[in-house]
C-alpha cells in the first residue's frame, strides 16, 4: 500500500501552514533562512493549495484525482464536495475523533485491525463512512495504554458533526460536515481551477 512518507515539518514549513497538527511544526518557519524571496506565480499558488489537500488528509495525487472526478459529479459545489468527501474517509474521522495524534497514526491503526465500523474491523483507510455509523476501538485496543491516553487526553477541539463517546471508546458521524467546520486552510476554490485548467 503506498503513502507519503517524507519529512512533515519540512512540508509544512513549505505549504506555509500546519497540515500535520503538531504543535512545533511552524516554530521555524519565522526563521530567515526559510523566508520565499521570489514571488509565487498563479499557477505555483494553485499546486500549493492542491498539495495542502494531499497533506491534510496523507492522500497521493491519484487518489486526489479520483475524489476530484467524483465531487465533479455531485450535486455539491464541486470544492466542497471533495472536502467533505475527503472528511469522512475512515483514517481522517479515527483522527478527528482523537483515537489517534496524527493522520499518519490514525491510518496505520486502521491498517492494523485497531478499528470497527458498526462493530466490524475495517482495515481501509479510505473507506466512507456514512451518517450514523459508529467507529470505535476493538475490544483487543481498549487495553492498550496508548490507545485509551490518546483517545481520553484528546485536546482537539470538538467538532459540531462529530459525537464522542468516552465511556465506550467510540465516535459516531453525527451528520456530514459543513464548508465551514472542516478544520482545514484551504482555497476549494483554487483545487478546483487547477484540476479544471
Amino acid at each position: 500500500m503506498a503513502t507519503r512518507r517524507g519529512p512533515r515539518f519540512k512540508e509544512c514549513r513549505r505549504l506555509g501552514v500546519n497540515v500535520c497538527g503538531h504543535p512545533k511544526a511552524m516554530d521555524r518557519a519565522g526563521a530567515p533562512a526559510f523566508k520565499k524571496t521570489k514571488k509565487t506565480s498563479d499557477y505555483g499558488l494553485h499546486l500549493i493549495e492542491k498539495q495542502k489537500v494531499k497533506a491534510y488528509y496523507n492522500i497521493l495525487e491519484k487518489q486526489l484525482r479520483r475524489y476530484f472526478e467524483q465531487a465533479t459529479k455531485s450535486k455539491e459545489m464541486t470544492g466542497v464536495a471533495l472536502l467533505v468527501a475527503l472528511e469522512t474517509r475512515l483514517d481522517n474521522l479515527v483522527y478527528r475523533l482523537g483515537f489517534a495524534s496524527s493522520i499518519r497514526m490514525a491510518r496505520q491503526m486502521v491498517s492494523h485491525k485497531h478499528i470497527e465500523v458498526d462493530g466490524k474491523k475495517i482495515n481501509i483507510p479510505s473507506f466512507a463512512v456514512k451518517v450514523g455509523q459508529t467507529i470505535s476501538l476493538t475490544e483487543k485496543s481498549r487495553k492498550s495504554e496508548q490507545f485509551k491516553k490518546a483517545f481520553l487526553s484528546d485536546s482537539k477541539a470538538k467538532l459540531d458533526y462529530l459525537e464522542r463517546d468516552e465511556n465506550n471508546f467510540s465516535g459516531k458521524l453525527a451528520r456530514l460536515p459543513q464548508r465551514s467546520e472542516i478544520p482545514v486552510q484551504i482555497n476549494d476554490q483554487m483545487v478546483v481551477e487547477y484540476y479544471s485548467k
